[in-house]
Order: C-alpha cells, then structure tokens, then sequence
C-alpha cells in the first residue's frame, strides 16, 4: 500500500472522528490501534487495522509507515480522567514519549518516508496559570512552564522533533480544551447543570482556551493538506474565556443558571495532585493558524455551545 495516511489514537473522541471523516473523504487509512478487532467495529472503512501500543518498539505496525503519505499520532493514556498517583502519572508521561519515540524510529526507517507528521501536544506546555490576570496572550512562540504537564508535553515534543532529522514536515499540534458532548470537561459539567446543579469549576477565574471539536478537526485536516504548516500550532478558538463565563454561557444554552461553584477542595478529593490542573488554565492564541487565514466556523463560545448541544456533536 501505498498514500495511506497512517493514525493512532482513533479510537478516541477525536481520532475516532477524524477517522471517520478521512475515510469520507477517500482516503485509504491505516488504524494503529491496540484492538484491531473492537476498531473495525467502531470505525468500518479503514483500509487497514493494525496492532499497536506505545511500548511496541516495533513489529507489523511499523512497516504500515512505509510508503504512507502521513502520519497522524494522536495516541496517549488521558491525564485527567483518573485520580493522580505516581503510577498514573508514570502511565501519561510514557505513553506519549515512548508512543513518539517509535512512531519516529519508524519513520527513519522508512524506506518511503511520509511527507508529514502531525504529533499531537497540548497547551499545557505553556504553564497553568489560577487567573486569567497571570499571563498575558500566549502564542506559539511562548516559553515552556515548569509544571507536570509542561514537562510532559515539553519532552513530548522534543521526541517528535526527532522526525525533522528525516527531512519530514512537523506539525506540533498544541490541543486546547476541544468541546465535544461525548467526553471531555463538556460532557462532565452537562449532567449537574441539566440538574439544577451546574456551576464554574474551583475559583472560576482561570482562563479555557477552547475549541469546538468541527474546528479542531479542520485544523488537522488543514496541517495534514497544507505543506505551509510546520511546528507547533494552536488549536485553540480565538476567544479564550474565563471558567465563569464559561460556565454562564453553558447555562444560557441550556436554560439553567450557574449557581454552584465546584469548590477547590471537592476537586482535590476526586482526582488528587491532578485536580491543580483542573482548577488552572491558559490564555493560548492561535496565532499561526490566524496567519495562514485559517477560518472557524465556531470562534464564539456562545455560538460553539449552541452547535454542541442542539446537535449532540
């Protein structure tokens, strides 16, 4: 086979439905999954299902990089969806560094090398910040924090770097908080607010740079068609907003009120060291995309929440 775009993580919210929407498309796809039984069921069409894990170092799956036209590498154990141990945090930080470093080792051993590779990061390699008063804009360009995160995504990237050696195009894509109804800090807060119950996270002042899960999706698509594109990216709406505003706008949405903060200390209880990071955020900017005249079709939250719930996307 060869053009075939090759992707891990699809079996997640979002590379399920950037699977979905490559196979639409026409595009001959290559799931590196760890089930390739449970995938072709959730995800038909692909042309092919391979056996994959952060740990393989190698096997079948690394031939399937040969000759691809892409590499899409979305994969890696959720953060924040379980409460913070040692072992948890040990599970995050290799699944992506050693899930990168073989992706790239098999790239350089490609005979046939894809023309790109899009590594996903996040904006945590900015810092966390309570307030959205404690940092000004952040653009691509910003600096690295010194928090957990920070150091995942820091050293995260720095194994996808690798990729340049072989002379493949990079794409560093800095994912904000992506609202989508099936998983996510949007799905979390929908039952309590349909109860009556909904409210801002912990002080409510820190910063959500958001994006709607149809403009993220075309920010991949974008980096995977446009050769313009390389390094790291934003995929961040271009109006960031504060967790009450947030949580006031979801409210209007739904017609209920944004009455009960999620006080600190409950936050702490559920999920430990990592409830810091739910209580924090970021004041990201895409600026690269906003360069190329990349266009949203959903830059206000107001207008992402309306699409979000009335379509169940």
């Amino acid at each position: 086979m060869r053009g075939h775009v090759v992707v891990t993580g699809a079996t997640g919210v979002i590379g399920a439905e950037l699977a979905r929407r490559l196979i639409e498309r026409g595009e001959k796809l290559v799931l590196l999954v760890r089930s390739p039984e449970a995938a072709s069921l959730k995800i038909p069409g692909a042309a092919a299902y391979v056996r994959w894990d952060s740990e393989m170092a190698s096997g079948e799956w690394s031939a399937s990089v040969d000759g691809a036209k892409a590499v899409i590498h979305l994969a890696g154990k959720p953060l924040l969806e379980s409460r913070w141990s040692e072992e948890h945090k040990a599970e995050c930080y290799n699944s992506r560094i050693l899930g990168t470093r073989h992706i790239v080792s098999a790239i350089a051993s490609a005979s046939e090398k894809p023309q790109v590779f899009i590594s996903s990061s996040a904006i945590g390699y900015y810092g966390s910040f309570f307030s959205c008063d404690d940092t000004a804009d952040i653009s691509e360009s910003g600096r690295a924090g010194s928090d957990f995160l920070a150091k995942i995504c820091f050293d995260w990237e720095k194994e996808a770097l690798e990729a340049e050696k072989s002379g493949v195009r990079l794409v560093l894509l800095r994912t904000g908080i992506v609202l989508t109804t099936r998983g996510g800090m949007l799905q979390k807060m929908l039952a309590p607010f349909r109860f009556f119950l909904g409210g801002p996270i912990g002080s409510g002042l820190q910063c959500i740079s958001w994006i709607h899960i149809d403009d993220e999706l075309a920010c991949i698509l974008e980096a995977l068609d446009n050769a313009a594109y390389s390094g790291a990216m934003n995929a961040v709406s271009p109006q960031p907003v504060s967790m009450n505003d947030f949580a006031k706008g979801l409210g209007a949405v739904l017609g209920r009120p944004s009455l009960l903060p999620v006080p600190r200390f409950a936050v702490d209880m559920l999920m430990g060291e990592g409830g810091e990071y739910a209580v924090k955020g970021q004041r990201v900017k895409p600026v690269v995309l906003q360069k190329h005249g990349f266009a949203f079709r959903y830059p206000k939250l107001s207008d992402a929440l309306a699409d979000l719930i009335a379509n169940k996307k």
